[in-house]
This record gives structure tokens, C-alpha cells and sequence, in this order.
């Protein structure tokens, strides 16, 4: 079984430790680097290539936000997990837009993050139902069409929104239905380019705010 390999990166040392000791009892999980700011997430996330980050937002030197594009050009295969103390609907809102693929507060319980942890990993959206509404309050409020779609979506594309904005991986969608798993990826493709969006998880919340489908709690 390979494992998911993570990159902390937090200021704060205790409780960087703490995650830390947290995610050493996983069988399925290792911690391949930490950093203490954004400058160094870089660096440690070029030579460990890690497949999720867990990215604080508040930080010395250099923020989360700022981080965040940096850490897609130099590890473009990684899945950023903001774990951060700040729920304001304008920083969720910023941190999703730049690049993350899920947002999860320090309040979380362990299962929580380590479910979230998991989700990210798969290609799954991580949001708590509160983030997700914040997010979705701040989409409402900046335009009547926050990702300027134009293009429709084909009844395939449909199905497989909905099936994203559930969690779901392309392994699932495709066995829900009936088809080949490249035959998803290439929908999940068409569908990030018609919606004008980066990752899954902006194209969850797109779905969520048409209605498509309910949030998810983690």
C-alpha cells in the first residue's frame, strides 16, 4: 500500500508537533517534511514532492495565500489542505480561488482531519458544510455568474458534477455510471474548462450553489 505523503507546514511548533504525532500513528499516512513558513514550504515541497500539503494561512515571511500558487508551480501534483484557525468567508473564498483543494479549521477533530487528509488525497473536495456556505455567500454576493460559464454542460458532465460535488473519485463515478475511468477524467476535464475553474473543488462548489447537490459533511 503506498502511502499518502504529507508536507506540514505550520509556524507554530507545538502545534505543527502535534499534527505531526497525530498523522505518525497512521498506517496509511507519512510525514515526509515541515516548514515554518511559506518560503520554506516551497523549498521542502520541491525536494520531497509530497502528495498533500497541510497549509497554515497565518505565517511569518510569507502567508498561506501567497504560498499557495507557489507551491502548484513547484509541486503542481500535490493536493493542498489549508488547516487554519480562520473561517472568514473572504479567506476561504481567496485560499479556494487561489489553488487549494480543501479547507479545514484547527477546531477539527482528529477523525475529521484525517478523513479530510484522505478525501484530498483521492482527488476528493474537503469542506466543511459551513465553509462550503461561506464560500458559496461570498460567490452569491460578487456576481450572478461567479465563474462566467458559458458553455453548457453535456447530461454526462452533469451526472459526473454532481458525483464530484458528493466526494466521489473518478474510480466511483465511473463504476456509478457504467463507464470506463478515463471516460470520467476526460468529462472531469471538459468540466473544469467549461465552468472556468482550476480543481475540483471550485467545480463542487459551483454545483452546490445551482443546487445540483446538498454539502457534505466531512
Amino acid at each position: 500500500m503506498n502511502k499518502i505523503r504529507i508536507l506540514v507546514v505550520e509556524d507554530q511548533n507545538v502545534v505543527r508537533e502535534g499534527i505531526v504525532a497525530i498523522l505518525s500513528f497512521q498506517p496509511d499516512v507519512e510525514v515526509v517534511g515541515q516548514a515554518e513558513d511559506g518560503i520554506q514550504a516551497v523549498e521542502v515541497a520541491c525536494k520531497t514532492r509530497p502528495d498533500v500539503i497541510l497549509l497554515d494561512m497565518v505565517m511569518p515571511r510569507q502567508d498561506g495565500l501567497t504560498t499557495i500558487p507557489k507551491l502548484r508551480e513547484v509541486a503542481s501534483e500535490a493536493r493542498i489542505l489549508v488547516l487554519t484557525s480562520f473561517a472568514e468567508s473572504d479567506r476561504v473564498y481567496q485560499a479556494i480561488k487561489a489553488g487549494a483543494h480543501g479547507y479545514m479549521l484547527k477546531d477539527a477533530t482528529r477523525v475529521q482531519l484525517l478523513e479530510s487528509i484522505r478525501n484530498v488525497a483521492s482527488g476528493q473536495a474537503s469542506l466543511h458544510p459551513s465553509i462550503a456556505m461561506k464560500v458559496i455567500h461570498e460567490f452569491d454576493h460578487s456576481s450572478d455568474d461567479p465563474y462566467g460559464v458559458n458553455d453548457a454542460l453535456t447530461r454526462r458532465e452533469m451526472d459526473t458534477l454532481r458525483l464530484i460535488a458528493r466526494g466521489f473519485s473518478n474510480q466511483e463515478i465511473a463504476a456509478s455510471l457504467v463507464v470506463h475511468e478515463r471516460t470520467i477524467a476526460k468529462y472531469v476535464s471538459s468540466i473544469l474548462n467549461k465552468l472556468h475553474v482550476s480543481n475540483r473543488t471550485q467545480a463542487a462548489l459551483y454545483a452546490i450553489r445551482q443546487g445540483l447537490t446538498p454539502a457534505i459533511v466531512d
